[in-house]
């Protein structure tokens, strides 16, 4: 029983493969997209655009300090926008 149990479950595994792996780039970008949107919200108030939310927002800056040098390269930007923040 626990060979056809194998089987079943190498089967399942390669179709579930099958299926999910040509959406892996497609969602892999989506969550990239996301997270610039998200760097851009809780960086916007050091970049001079007025944020209604800085007051919940700044709580989260130094989660994203390590991102910042991924996010501004990944924005097209040679060095970091941020004056306090020179990781370049």
């Amino acid at each position: 029983m626990s060979t056809v149990r194998r089987w079943w479950r190498g089967l399942s595994d390669g179709l579930r493969e099958f299926y999910v792996a040509p959406y892996r780039r497609t969602f892999a970008r989506a969550q990239r997209e996301e997270d610039d949107l998200f760097t851009l919200i809780v960086l916007s108030e050091a970049l001079g655009v007025p944020n209604p939310a800085s007051y919940y927002t700044i709580e989260l800056l130094p989660l994203l300090h390590e991102r910042v040098h991924e996010w501004h390269t990944r924005m097209g930007m040679d060095r970091s926008p941020l004056e306090n923040v020179a990781c370049c």
